[in-house]
């Protein structure tokens, strides 16, 4: 049985965040911003999507990316 990497928001989007990396490192994505705020923080992926991710969407994103080309 697979256990999630995270057991709350922050860390959900602390492993969106290394997924991001990972997903530039393997040159999957050209660029991508996480901006930090009090109560939450937001991804954009350039070129991909106009719109702002939730930690959901990013982590949901970026591990199909990722897994897909690893």
């Amino acid at each position: 049985m697979h256990h999630a990497e995270f057991t709350d928001e922050t860390t959900l989007a602390e492993q969106a965040e290394t997924l991001g990396r990972m997903a530039l490192t393997m040159g999957l994505i050209p660029s991508f911003v996480v901006r930090h705020f009090p109560d939450s923080w937001e991804f954009y992926i350039p070129d991909e999507t106009a719109s702002q991710l939730s930690p959901e969407e990013a982590y949901l994103h970026l591990k199909q990316l990722v897994e897909l080309n690893d």
